[in-house]
């Protein structure tokens, strides 16, 4: 088997990316994997036009994880003056728990330290998924305590199927 490549999206990979985030979080094909939200989110998982201002951000990077030319997982990091924010982390529910989302984390650390000087990641996840939160926290990142409010109503971010969701705020200092 042939080692994992990772690289920066591009505007090509648009299409190959969004039923990749779909495939992680939503519909049946999520519950093939642990990352889904089905039970309490439908519609879409990510907007085609955040994806593209994303992607063209001279302060993000959407960074692929590729395998013989096949996409695996992907993610966001934006730098935001000295701490990084992470986030559209997905990886294809049938390469979940192979360690492709560790190496994946791995190196958006890399970059935030290395190619950005970033103190710390920061990232949102909705915080009834107490399973996802132990998987971060096992990773080195710290509950805050600081929580930010669903977007309801903005259906690009999803529909939601019950009224008490909410983020919270992790955090992990990199130096």
């Amino acid at each position: 088997m042939t080692e994992l490549s990772f690289r920066a999206a591009k505007l090509a990979d648009v299409d190959a990316i969004i039923p990749l985030v779909e495939s992680a979080y939503r519909g049946d094909a999520s519950r093939q994997g642990w990352t889904t939200e089905a039970d309490f989110l439908d519609g879409q998982r990510i907007d085609r036009q955040l994806l593209v201002e994303l992607i063209l951000r001279g302060d993000a990077r959407v960074i692929l994880v590729e395998r013989d030319g096949h996409l695996l997982a992907c993610c966001e990091l934006q730098d935001q003056h000295g701490i990084a924010y992470f986030g559209m982390f997905s990886v294809r529910p049938n390469g979940q728990g192979t360690g492709i989302g560790n190496r994946l984390l791995a190196e958006a650390e890399r970059i935030a330290v290395e190619e950005w000087q970033c103190r710390e990641m920061r990232m949102t996840v909705i915080d009834i998924r107490s399973e996802l939160i132990a998987w971060y926290e096992r990773r080195g990142y710290q509950r805050t305590g600081e929580h930010k409010p669903f977007p309801y109503g903005d259906e690009r971010f999803g529909i939601p199927l019950r009224d008490d969701l909410r983020f919270e705020v992790l955090r992990k200092a990199l130096i």
